[in-house]
């Protein structure tokens, strides 16, 4: 077996097979190209695409493919071979310039909010240099953004890339102020920890609700659940291990650095965690591994589940998005040292998140919100929908005797003892974890916890650097004609805590107590992801894109539409498959068993009528309860189903599914779990809970 050293990113056109394959002048000017955001030359673009179609050949590539990431939270292939006829009737392989730098999709059939109608199909792909090819079953895939005809964003690459420029834009403004005159450009990190399912497919695919919905929309809860902590962290089942060493082999080739892998919370719910990289090589590397994660599970007779809640009674699964700033020399605003009051890029970039995080809690809300992801929020398994940052005792320490103006006094790292000689002392960091917090400080980066395990990264961080972005803005604004510095910057600090601490929480997020105080707070408390999406289209949110060209008036209302039209068609989907179920085969099998156990009374009853049959003329009667109860729940479904899809008000059409058709499925599901615990096990028609979670 090959080491991994020898082997990771094999199928990856990187930095060191471009050193190798182009000539020494293609090669810096590419490089150049790429670290100043500079467009590449034709005549380098023809060097560079000829260099990687042969290298593609080299590793089996028969074709070439524009690889992106429309609004369908997957990415999109369309394949060209290589091949180029000649006039004796042969072929030659070809690969151009031209062809490397644009390609051209069907616009009109990806979502688009209105930015492209149906008979305007043109919509162009553009090579993304910064993020490298890589060779897939056979396929050079060259990462691209994905435009209209008109030059409109429609895709998750094109605002991260714009985003993340405008952060280090300003980011760099910072830098120079604190004499980091070295600089060239500032990039953001992002290390995704992803949270999956994995349960056997034969079983899978003999439930409508997993096939269609990726989720159980019917299911009682298992007598044993997650109560027990004995799956978290616990010894991976040689099934699982067999599918994680293949994914780690897969995706390490295609240079994702993969690292941590676990057991997590609930029964056949794992994660994968990469080390931190570039955000927007991160985002394609994530899109990749959920991909990956899709397609090696099918070959190990599994399904893998990244909906954000398949199974009710369990914890669902989220993404961590680990978010961090670094200059181009190694410097990362985020690193407190050891001294962090004396750290003064460190606090300015602390008192600029703070006020981020607490001036566009709406923007942090939307960049997560999804109708899978509602499921999971504010379930005591996740973070709460409301937007609260965890500092710390030790830095709220700080920031207090900033605010009161007085020098805080740092204190080494304590060390901890755990009562045995044997044991290494370990240096306590100065926070603690607190899993309740949406965005919590960890150590040079804020864990942003509230993603959902299906969605892509980038939004969240189109989020995030354009909001830091705008503050960071404002700050160099203010401090770039200071004539005494270190004065200026403690009092931006002073004021910008001062005015803006309410967002900071180190309690329970999952207590009463502090949905009580987030609202004497001021705090905005969006429960769902049809409350927070109108928030997009606010002025000042439509300004802030806009003044650092991120998006316009135009792409955000787009991206409005699709949130919400996404919405109602995935209600829609799942109404409609449960309706199929419960007709189709929940209320014949409570009827089936129904009219079994009238059988066993008549038959007693023709033995001796005195035979008591109490207990199967109970049962009767609550099952003929049950059939009744669904049959109305049914119609009433059917009803609020054809009322919201029949509005044409995309706001109003998502409400509908909100309020009215998924409180009528939670009714359904409700008598349907609860006949599953009373119907004979050969009469139900689906595998249960406990067959799927504990059946790997």
């Amino acid at each position: 077996m090959n080491r991994v050293d020898e082997f990771f990113g094999i199928n990856v056109f990187g930095d060191a097979v471009m050193k190798e394959r182009l000539p020494e002048n293609a090669y810096n000017e590419l490089k150049t190209a790429i670290s100043q955001g500079k467009s590449i030359d034709r005549k380098i673009a023809d060097i560079v695409a000829n260099a990687m179609k042969e290298w593609a050949i080299e590793k089996g590539a028969t074709h070439y493919t524009h690889w992106f990431q429309p609004m369908t939270g997957i990415t999109a292939e369309k394949h060209d071979s290589f091949i180029a006829p000649t006039d004796d009737g042969h072929i030659i392989m070809e690969f151009s310039g031209k062809e490397l730098i644009k390609g051209e999709s069907d616009a009109s059939s990806f979502p688009s909010g209105g930015l492209r109608a149906t008979f305007e199909a043109r919509g162009y792909t553009a090579w993304d240099p910064s993020s490298y090819a890589f060779v897939k079953d056979n396929t050079l895939c060259i990462p691209t953004a994905f435009c209209s005809y008109n030059g409109e964003a429609l895709d998750q690459k094109t605002p991260l890339l714009r985003s993340m420029e405008a952060v280090s834009k300003q980011a760099l403004r910072i830098a120079k102020l604190f004499g980091l005159d070295d600089v060239k450009s500032i990039n953001t990190t992002v290390g995704p920890e992803q949270e999956y399912f994995l349960i056997d497919s034969e079983m899978a695919a003999k439930r409508p609700d997993l096939v269609f919905c990726g989720r159980t929309l019917l299911g009682a809860t298992p007598p044993k659940g997650q109560e027990m902590y004995d799956h978290y962290f616990g010894v991976i089942k040689p099934r699982v291990k067999s599918f994680m060493r293949e994914l780690d082999d897969e995706l390490w080739k295609l240079g994702v650095l993969a690292k941590t892998e676990h057991n997590e919370a609930a029964p056949a719910q794992h994660e994968l965690a990469p080390v931190y990289t570039t955000t927007n090589i991160a985002a394609d590397h994530n899109q990749l591994t959920m991909e990956m994660m899709k397609k090696i599970a099918e070959k190990h007779g599994l399904l893998c589940l990244l909906h954000e809640k398949p199974f009710k009674g369990v914890s669902g699964s989220g993404k961590h998005n680990n978010w961090s700033l670094s200059t181009d020399t190694g410097v990362n605003f985020l690193k407190a040292g050891k001294n962090p009051s004396d750290n003064l890029l460190f606090l300015l970039t602390l008192a600029a998140v703070i006020r981020a995080v607490d001036e566009h809690q709406d923007l942090l809300r939307i960049s997560v919100a999804s109708v899978g992801n509602d499921h999971r929020l504010g379930g005591a398994e996740a973070p709460p929908a409301i937007i609260s940052m965890y500092l710390g005792d030790d830095l709220n320490e700080i920031l207090e005797s900033i605010e009161r103006g007085e020098h805080h006094t740092d204190t080494d790292k304590v060390k901890m003892t755990v009562g045995t000689e044997i044991i290494p002392y370990i240096r306590k960091d100065n926070t603690d974890r607190n899993r309740t917090s949406p965005f919590a400080f960890t150590g040079n980066k804020f864990e942003f916890r509230m993603l959902g395990s299906s969605s892509s990264i980038s939004e969240t961080n189109v989020v995030l650097n354009t909001i830091i972005a705008d503050v960071f803005k404002d700050f160099a604004d203010k401090l770039e004609n200071s004539t005494d510095f270190e004065k200026d910057v403690l009092k931006l600090i002073r004021t910008t805590v001062s005015t803006h601490k309410r967002i900071i929480f180190n309690g329970d997020g999952y207590s009463k107590a502090w949905e009580e105080e987030a609202a004497k707070r001021g705090l905005l408390n969006l429960r769902s992801t049809v409350d927070a999406i109108p928030y997009l289209r606010r002025q000042e949110n439509i300004e802030l894109f806009e003044r650092h060209g991120i998006y316009n008036r135009t792409e955000i209302n787009g991206r409005a539409d699709i949130s919400l039209e996404s919405y109602s068609k995935t209600v829609h989907i799942e109404a409609l498959t449960l309706l199929e179920m419960v007709k189709r085969d929940i209320i014949p099998a409570i009827s089936s068993y129904e009219g079994k156990l009238c059988e066993t009374v008549t038959a007693k009853r023709n033995v001796s009528k005195t035979l008591d049959c109490t207990a199967e003329t109970q049962i009767i009667e609550k099952l003929s309860d049950f059939n009744e109860h669904l049959t109305a729940l049914v119609k009433e479904l059917e009803i609020a189903v054809e009322a919201s899809q029949s509005t044409t008000d995309l706001l109003a059409r998502a409400k509908g599914y909100c309020d009215k058709v998924l409180f009528i499925m939670d009714n359904i599901r409700h008598i349907a779990d609860e006949a599953e615990t009373i119907v004979a096990r050969e009469y139900w028609p689906y595998p249960t809970y406990g067959d799927i979670l504990f059946n790997i």
